[in-house]
This record gives structure tokens, C-alpha cells and sequence, in this order.
């Protein structure tokens, strides 16, 4: 499988360190992938900043790369405010590029969980399917920390 990932321009510095640890552990929204099949990324930016200048263009050169699947990192859940444009950039890609958008990389870190939860952030049944793939359990969460 061959995916590319897209972050948050907030997190351009991020070194994807979690990202490549759930993808070997298959854990997150990475865990839809069996342990024994290899997953290659073949593309790493960001969105561009808000209001995703990148979410236009950095589709079509992950797809030339060969990607069969975008995933949206974490962190555009986690921050605060969580990415208010995250539901427009899965839809006009899917539109756009034909390819499937998975809104997630790895495991929501707890501390993370925590004051969103203590927030309301994702109290919303729309937030509570965003997500419901990095949600993971508390242990593995606490080891993303």
C-alpha cells in the first residue's frame, strides 16, 4: 500500500515521529492495514496553512507518486482548535482526485483525549466519527504521549 501523508501547517516542523511508529505498529487510523503487507509512504507536507492553500495541489504529486490513499495526521484533530476545514479538504480531494481520504495517522495522545474531552471539542456525533479511528484505548494512547 502506498499512502501519503498530509499535516497540519501548525505542525510543519513535526518530524512524523509518531506517524512511522503507528505505522509499524499498525496502530491509529493505520491499524486498517495488515501487519505482514508493506506500507510506503510516498508523500509528506503540510496543508499549506489555513485555509489549505496545499489541499489544492499536493493531492495530484502524492497520487503521481503512486499513493492509493491520503491520510489527514492527527494533528489536525488534536490541536486547538481542531482544523475547521477538515471535512471540506477530504471532500474536494475524494471529489477532485478520486482518491480516499483517511482522517488520521496515529493514536490521539492522551493528554490530548483528556482536555478535549474536558472541552466538549468532539462532543458532536460528526467529530465523534472524525475520530473514531485514532481513538484507540487509553493504554495505547498514554504511550503517545
Amino acid at each position: 500500500m502506498k499512502i501519503g501523508i498530509i499535516i497540519c501547517d501548525r505542525y510543519s516542523n513535526c518530524a512524523g515521529g509518531k506517524c512511522f511508529r503507528a505505522i509499524q505498529n499498525r496502530e491509529g487510523a493505520f491499524d486498517i492495514y495488515k501487519k505482514n503487507d508493506a506500507v510506503d509512504i510516498v508523500g509528506y507536507t503540510t496543508c499549506g496553512g489555513c485555509p489549505g492553500g496545499n489541499i489544492e495541489y499536493a493531492p495530484e504529486e502524492i497520487i503521481n507518486n503512486g499513493a492509493e490513499a491520503i491520510h489527514f495526521a492527527t494533528g489536525f484533530v488534536v490541536g486547538y482548535p481542531p482544523c475547521p476545514y477538515i471535512t471540506q479538504f477530504k471532500k474536494f480531494i475524494e471529489e477532485k482526485y478520486g482518491i480516499p481520504i483517511v482522517i488520521g495517522t496515529h493514536p490521539i495522545p492522551q493528554k490530548y483525549y483528556v482536555i478535549h474531552k474536558n472541552l466538549g471539542t468532539w462532543d458532536s456525533a460528526e467529530w465523534q466519527e472524525i475520530i473514531r479511528p485514532t481513538l484507540s484505548n487509553e493504554s495505547i494512547r498514554k504511550s503517545y504521549n
